[in-house]
């Protein structure tokens, strides 16, 4: 566990289990720590590879089409009790809701990244902000051709 900055507060998050994940596969970045990571990440970023578990190859079908993907992950690695953190050049404590801090009590991650290419089950991708070997939770088009329009919603 994390030291407490100054201002911070943590309190003691509940037991209890609500729901399960299935982690997909894994997120390959050149940040082997967290004080490496970018605060957010770029398209004109490292090239990172999501690679997807086989048995998930499927899935993939079709998802050349899009040029931006939703990449949602695990921080793995995260604190999951502060309900107040002190941001890096603020003078106050800020809510952990008001942040994209991986402190969290659900410490889900979501990036969206530029597609660059696909190999197999992998992904080349530009955008990510996470440590080498974060789980991976799901994908999701940033824009989906199958939505419906505007229209036929009426």
């Amino acid at each position: 566990m994390q030291d407490i900055r100054t201002g911070e507060k943590a309190i003691v998050a509940p037991q209890r289990q609500d729901a399960s994940l299935n982690f997909i596969g894994r997120i390959r970045t050149p940040w082997q720590e967290r004080r490496e990571c970018p605060r957010q990440g770029t398209f004109d970023g490292p090239r990172c590879r999501i690679e997807i578990d086989d048995i998930w190859g499927e899935a993939l079908d079709g998802i050349e089409t899009c040029e931006r993907l939703q990449v949602l992950y695990w921080l793995h690695e995260s604190r999951r009790d502060l309900v107040s953190q002190m941001p890096a050049g603020r003078a106050e404590a800020v809510g952990t809701f008001a942040l994209r801090s991986p402190a969290r009590p659900n410490p889900i991650g979501v990036s969206v990244v530029a597609l660059i290419g696909r190999e197999g089950t992998t992904l080349l991708v530009r955008g990510l902000d996470c440590l080498d070997g974060t789980p991976l939770i799901d994908l999701k088009p940033e824009r989906c051709a199958f939505s419906a329009d505007k229209e036929s919603e009426k």
